[in-house]
């Protein structure tokens, strides 16, 4: 199995603990509240608990790749 693949399962399994059977619409807040936990938790995990280069790897890498994805989704594909 790909990495690829690998990580879109891990990416899903994510998801799927992070909204615990909650609905994403009806609790998007609290839905919201955990994402950030989370992207917050594995920043600062991979940037050595240091809270300024988890900031800068949010602000220089995260966003922008989200952003990507987000475009290819809309634009029809899957990843």
């Amino acid at each position: 199995m790909s990495e690829n693949v690998k990580d879109t399962q891990r990416a899903f399994l994510a998801a799927k603990a992070i909204l615990d059977g909650r609905d994403p619409i009806e609790h998007q807040s609290a839905v919201l509240v955990t994402t950030e936990h989370a992207i917050a938790a594995v920043l600062l995990a991979c940037m050595d608990s240091d809270p300024r280069k988890a900031a800068m790897m949010l602000n220089e890498g995260l966003v922008q790749g989200i952003e990507q994805r987000l475009a290819y989704y809309a634009a029809g594909g899957r990843r």
